[in-house]
């Protein structure tokens, strides 16, 4: 069937209406005056502040509950999520009876095709770069709209809509190839670090696909790479790094009352004492991404010094639960052995003297049997671990791949494999004075209880 005019379509519905980059899409067409529901397997608080917001959700795979108007084939458009399995009964009525089905990257690619796209892409790292640029332009004249992978906190959602700018901030997802969907103008690539072997089948298909990313790039536009990836684009290209000279680099990194400084290097300038308002080594390179950006743009000094301070960060992405002299707990959504790295490296610098407990669910067990060693390594930071049952997602298990497998190869001080409903009286129990809750899974269940009964 030939897609037609999004415009065209009165009715919107979402087949995994709670994701995150589906969820913002539900947003954006509901501001467009559309009549949106859908479909989730579970309540989450995502999909309630979509129900506080007039969007219909329900959480059973039932075909005869779907309201007339959404089985008129010519005003209904359907939007789904690969992470659907392919027996699910709503998809596949919609796909047996010739309704317009699209999955979530080609209707973003649709939405932002008629604007000037700032893709930001990397196996970790492009959810926070993506939202701080995001509000490093609209905390500027210039403004944006953005379809993000997490929850601002600056905003409290993962959608910004501006009327007339002429950007579009665009989180480039790799899982699935989605990201080829995409057609941007600029773009951002933060890592190339092997991940979603399940899909790609091997680290060289996975690096084949993010050049073929980069080579969607406009080329009189502008690509911004992290220094040391092995790409190349046809449009403009410039590095940026840490601590390593480069196109832009930072270094002079320093940690204050929970701000993170550090001193500038462009080809033309040098900006001393700038400031982040979010913690963590990792975020500095990130910043320096969208400030590679936002020059190209046009924005002053001023305006991103501005944006860079007031950025309050995305939830589940190093986010303060607790900080007091004594105890300090952070959680965070890194479900990868580098992301876990860059974790363990920010909390030490920060708090070196403090001893360290990780939580840590492992997310799919595919992921977990193809990183089991790089796992191990960046979990034995910790002074003691606590592993979470693997969270399977969208897999059946495989054997020999579980907690336990990983537990051994690990060599925290103390650690162990715990069920979660035992995690917050374990916790209560212990003297640790900086405390993580890791994982891309369900861990976030743990959070309020956690802090709740620190508290």
């Amino acid at each position: 069937m030939k897609t037609k005019n999004l415009a065209d379509y009165s009715n919107i519905y979402f087949v995994g209406i709670g994701g995150i980059g589906m969820s913002a899409l539900a947003r954006y067409f509901k501001s467009l005056g559309k009549n949106v529901m859908g479909y989730d397997k579970t309540e989450t608080t995502l999909t309630l502040a979509l129900e506080a917001e007039g969007i219909s959700v329900h959480y059973e795979d039932l075909v005869d509950n779907l309201p007339l108007d959404f089985k008129n084939t010519e005003a209904t458009l359907v939007v789904f999520t690969p992470a659907i399995p392919k027996n699910h009964g709503e998809l596949n009525y919609f796909l047996d009876n010739n309704f317009q089905v699209l999955k979530r990257a080609e209707v973003l690619g649709l939405i932002t095709r008629s604007s000037l796209g700032i893709g930001v892409a990397g196996t970790h790292g492009k959810t926070t770069t993506s939202t701080l640029l995001a509000h490093i332009l609209s905390t500027s004249n210039v403004g944006c709209n953005a379809f993000l992978g997490g929850i601002s906190s600056n905003t409290n959602s993962n959608l910004i809509l501006h009327a007339s700018s002429p950007y579009t901030v665009i989180e480039a997802d790799e899982f699935d190839r989605s990201f080829l969907q995409l057609s941007p103008k600029i773009s951002i690539i933060t890592s190339t670090d092997a991940d979603h072997l399940d899909i790609y089948g091997d680290e060289k298909v996975f690096l084949e696909g993010f050049q073929a990313y980069a080579n969607l790039t406009a080329s009189d536009g502008y690509s911004v790479i992290k220094a040391g990836l092995n790409l190349t684009s046809s449009a403009k290209v410039v590095h940026y790094a840490v601590n390593t000279p480069s196109d832009f680099w930072a270094d002079e990194l320093s940690y204050a009352q929970g701000k993170f400084y550090f001193t500038l290097h462009t080809p033309t300038e040098i900006w001393k004492n700038v400031e982040l308002g979010i913690p963590g080594i990792h975020n500095v390179e990130n910043a320096v991404a969208c400030i590679a950006v936002a020059l190209y743009i046009g924005l002053t000094e001023t305006e991103i010094r501005f944006g860079l301070s007031s950025f309050k960060g995305v939830k589940r992405r190093f986010e303060y639960q607790i900080r007091t002299a004594n105890t300090v707990y952070i959680d965070d959504y890194a479900h990868h052995p580098t992301e876990i790295n860059a974790l363990m490296s920010s909390v030490k610098l920060m708090y070196p003297d403090k001893d360290i407990l990780t939580v840590f669910q492992p997310h799919l067990f595919t992921r977990t049997r193809d990183f089991m060693q790089g796992f191990a390594n960046a979990l034995s930071a910790t002074d003691e671990l606590v592993l979470l049952p693997i969270y399977p997602a969208r897999e059946l298990p495989i054997e020999g791949i579980s907690s336990e497998t990983l537990l051994n190869l690990c060599h925290a001080q103390k650690q162990q494999v715990m069920e979660p409903t035992d995690v917050v009286d374990y916790i209560l129990k212990r003297k640790n004075q900086v405390i993580l809750t890791v994982g891309a899974g369900d861990i976030d269940k743990i959070i309020n209880p956690l802090r709740n009964a620190i508290s």
